[in-house]
């Protein structure tokens, strides 16, 4: 058999994933969706509470919307948030039904190399298929031959600690009965009384954070919440930009989901702490934490922590792959100028498709969250016009792959110049995506005003 005539491996059955195989079908290419999970987007109904603030016209891919139709499905209504529940039932379990046998369950990617070759061994290598090694959850092994990788696996399983250098804080694993790195379901009544009439300290500063402060105050205000208190542990300070875009944003649940958060500081429900950079979790005598800073400021005890940091790469298994991947972020070297927070405002994506996404390693590619290493940014429609670029390339149609057309709704959120990590920066005028400080307005439930979309909610300034 030669190289064409065997699949493309995608490795991860959530929103790109699908969507990957879903293209390749169309060209005519075999897919084999590998996901670790017991469904398809395990980890998107892993915050299955959590609604996006992109609409449904914004979150399901157009052709993947062609493959289901003569099944009879319909795409909900466009305008319309769907929850991170309703995206993984209503869209991507059919997706993933249509393909059928093309996408294995409970198949844990372990490595990727190509086949007879590790990583140093140049000679005839381009030649050879890639070799994917598969563990099942029923103890099973194999080892799948690959014309091409597509690794949309997503960053869900690894989120960043609270820790202001990157690593762990001391004793942030010995509090892990306090702690989590999930936006929490306070509709789950066990999760609710962990946090009901206690204190709660949310460690981050982007659209999972919000959406946490938004949740915490909705409970203080309910009968059974009284006495429920956050506090907001920034590492920068406060500015203009510090709650997104508000009326600004072009995705208006997205501007509302920061005007939520301010208004759970504004009206009492959180205290914010600013430029403050965890370096330890410590216990006082009642098994409270006490978050200690770089700066030696102890805070006051807290019951449970949350922390929202963002996420980053699980590239353990590509280790025999030559990939290109920036220093910094850990995305592909020419996609990350494009994207880095120290250097961009959020909205200034520009269009990108299979040559940033390419490596030294011809033929692999990290698409979706992943692509963006440890960058905020990214959106469901960015994953869907990335995969279509690739699927393209990998088909030979580089006409087609070189199309690559996207245009993301900007937003007042902003990370770059400086003012991610300086605590007293105040937003100047002028420059960059930034509005000015939005109004508070009145809000109903937070669930409905949003939360960051892709493949998981996003730590950062664009969700």
């Amino acid at each position: 058999m030669s190289t064409q005539q065997l699949p493309v491996v995608v490795i991860g059955a959530g929103p790109a994933g699908l969507a990957a195989a879903a293209h390749l079908v169309e060209r005519g290419i075999e897919p084999l969706v590998l996901e670790a999970g017991d469904g398809a987007g395990a980890a998107v109904r892993e915050w299955s509470h959590v609604r996006l603030f992109s609409p449904w016209g914004e979150v399901v891919d157009p052709v993947a919307e062609k493959l289901l139709a003569p099944t009879g499905w319909t795409r909900p209504d466009p305008a319309t948030y769907p929850s991170g529940g309703d995206w993984a039932e209503r869209y991507l379990r059919p997706l993933a039904d249509v393909l059928g046998d093309r996408v294995r369950l409970g198949a844990t990617v372990s490595g990727v190399s190509r086949s007879g070759r590790d990583r140093i061994v140049d000679a005839d290598r381009a030649a050879q298929p890639f070799v994917v090694h598969v563990e099942y959850a029923d103890g099973r092994e194999e080892r799948v031959l690959a014309r091409a990788v597509i690794d949309a696996s997503g960053t869900w399983t690894t989120p960043s600690p609270a820790g202001g250098s990157g690593l762990p804080a001391l004793g942030e694993k010995a509090a892990a009965d306090r702690v989590t790195y999930r936006v929490p379901d306070l509709k789950d009544p066990a999760v609710r009384a962990r946090h009901a009439g206690r204190r709660t300290a949310v460690i981050g500063s982007g659209a999972s954070a919000f959406t946490a402060l938004a949740y915490l105050a909705e409970l203080a205000e309910s009968e059974d919440g009284k006495g429920t208190h956050a506090v907001w542990v920034l590492r920068r300070g406060i500015s203009g930009s510090t709650f997104g875009g508000g009326e600004a944003d072009q995705l208006p649940a997205r501007g509302a989901l920061g005007l939520a958060a301010k208004a759970a500081v504004d009206e009492g429900y959180a205290d914010a702490v600013t430029g403050f950079r965890t370096e330890a979790f410590e216990r006082d005598g009642d098994g409270r934490v006490v978050l200690v800073g770089e700066d030696g400021r102890r805070l006051d005890p807290v019951d449970e922590v949350i922390v929202l940091t963002g996420f980053r790469p699980d590239l353990s298994f590509l280790s025999e792959i030559r990939l290109g991947l920036d220093e910094r972020l850990q995305a592909p070297l020419q996609l990350a100028p494009l994207i880095d927070p120290n250097q961009h405002s959020c909205g200034t994506v520009y269009p990108h498709g299979h040559r940033e996404l390419s490596h030294p390693e011809q033929g692999i590619y990290l698409v979706g969250m992943k692509s963006y290493g440890r960058a905020p940014t990214f959106l469901a429609m960015t994953g869907y016009e990335q995969v279509r670029s690739v699927v393209a390339a990998v088909a030979g149609d580089l006409d087609s792959a070189d199309r690559v057309e996207l245009t993301l709704p900007e937003t007042g959120v902003c990370g770059g110049a400086g003012l991610f990590d300086a605590p007293d920066a105040q937003q100047t005028d002028g420059g960059g995506c930034c509005a000015p400080a939005p109004q508070l307005v009145q809000l109903g439930a937070p669930a409905a005003a949003g939360a960051a979309d892709g493949e998981a909610p996003a730590g950062g300034c664009c969700g």
